[in-house]
């Protein structure tokens, strides 16, 4: 054997280097942050020439000055002005096109919804005729034009019997055809006053 030995070679990874100039750079940039933040405040909360004077209300009358002098009077603060209190405009009257785009939906679901009572009996039929009421609830709070604000309102009252008729023949002997068609004129009629 030979007598130099060779060394033990073993790959290993090196060491990385430490990169602290991009953390070196993050710190300058917050302290020069924070200090710009800093600066902005002290210059808006100090005052600028001592404090501002009290500015009085223009008045219809000429006002003399007020000459300093040395005495004890204490000064008054001149009174704050009143607003004027302004009431909201009355509420716009709403056209015809505009208040048929709002209910057309409660219309066209009163008939789907008279359509499946007359298919339907006993608890199912009741509360398809409870969701009609609710959507006459509605249909009552929607503020009709005025041009036909008078006949929308003795329409809805019509209608409001019809489905008052329309549960006691749902619960009754009565013949529940004949009331369904009934309510479903009573919603033809509110129909072809809003133009549907």
């Amino acid at each position: 054997m030979t007598d130099d030995q060779q060394a033990d070679l073993r790959w290993a990874p090196n060491d990385p280097a430490p990169t602290s100039r991009w953390r070196i750079w993050l710190i300058v940039g917050l302290i020069a942050a924070g200090l710009a933040v800093a600066v902005v405040l002290v210059l808006l909360l100090l005052p600028r020439d001592g404090s501002p004077a009290p500015e009085g209300s223009p008045s219809a009358s000429p006002s003399a000055t007020a000459t300093a002098t040395p005495t004890a009077e204490p000064t008054t603060e001149p009174e704050p002005s009143m607003t004027p209190v302004t009431t909201p405009p009355p509420p716009v009257d709403p056209t015809v096109e505009a208040f048929r785009s709002q209910v057309t939906g409660y219309l066209d679901d009163a008939l789907t919804g008279l359509d499946i009572v007359s298919e339907t009996s006993g608890a199912e039929a009741s509360a398809v005729v409870d969701t009609l009421e609710a959507d006459l609830q509605r249909l009552s709070e929607s503020a009709a034009p005025s041009s036909i604000s008078a006949r929308w309102g003795d329409g809805l009252a019509d209608y409001a019997v019809e489905l008052a008729d329309l549960r006691d023949a749902i619960s009754g002997d009565r013949s529940l055809s004949a009331a369904v068609d009934s309510t479903r004129d009573s919603v033809g009629a509110l129909r072809d006053i809003v133009g549907l």
